[in-house]
């Protein structure tokens, strides 16, 4: 049972559609019950559920944020990116926006070598020195900044492994979500009618689909976290 009140209301997740799942001849069994209903093909979740899950993950990451905790948030959908990045810097929190590269938890070593070369060509940039017109190859090192921003720019703080990962959908994630269960970094995630909720820690049945239900999960999560990282500040 939820410990806090997090103010999640039906009224407020009908109006942002999260009840809506995929088509019925799209559905994993494992979701059955997850869902309430039929209706003209689509699959409907028990928004009376989705509340329940949705507050205990408002919990889980409240309680991790009070302790310090550091969290990666991934949702690479493109209508998604700005939300993404927007939620994750007013909570603090690390981001994947664009796309996930393989081996970007599980080979750490690799990716903590892309982030080095990362920081040292913005430095490079923020001094002037990238600019220079006798910088050899600096076309080719401009190109490389920008892949890098591109991929790696919501992660540049990050020094080691995330303590909590939140991933915004299930099916379009699922390379991120076995990273972390192969490493055995706990999960939040969005699961649609298609997805198996019994992959991640704590799964929230929702659409996945539509922006203003990935909005509703994201805000409140991030809501938690902020809760949880001003109680941290006040007893450090």
């Amino acid at each position: 049972m939820t410990r806090r009140y997090w103010n999640i209301n039906l009224e407020e997740m009908m109006n942002a559609a999260v009840y809506f799942g995929h088509g019925t001849r799209k559905w994993n069994p494992k979701m059955a019950p997850y869902i309430s209903a039929k209706r003209k093909g689509i699959h409907i979740t028990n928004p009376t559920r989705t509340a329940r899950f949705l507050s205990e993950a408002c919990d889980l990451v409240f309680d991790a944020a009070s302790s310090g905790k550091e969290f990666l948030i991934v949702g690479t959908k493109k209508k998604a990116a700005y939300s993404v990045a927007r939620a994750a810097i007013k909570a603090r929190c690390h981001f994947v926006n664009k796309k996930w590269l393989v081996g970007m938890l599980t080979n750490w070593s690799t990716t903590e070598t892309r982030l080095q070369k990362f920081r040292d060509l913005r430095m490079e940039q923020k001094t002037g020195r990238l600019n220079r017109p006798h910088k050899r190859n600096a076309a080719v090192m401009k190109r490389q900044l920008s892949g890098l921003q591109r991929y790696l720019g919501g992660i540049k703080y990050m020094t080691g492994l995330p303590d909590i990962v939140i991933i915004l959908d299930q099916h379009e994630e699922y390379n991120a979500l076995r990273e972390c269960i192969t490493l055995g970094i706990p999960t939040i995630c969005l699961i649609d009618t298609n997805g198996d909720p019994d992959l991640a820690d704590i799964s929230i049945p929702a659409n996945s689909i539509g922006m203003s239900s990935i909005r509703l999960i994201l805000r409140k999560l991030v809501f938690a976290i902020c809760e949880g990282r001003s109680s941290y500040i006040r007893n450090p």
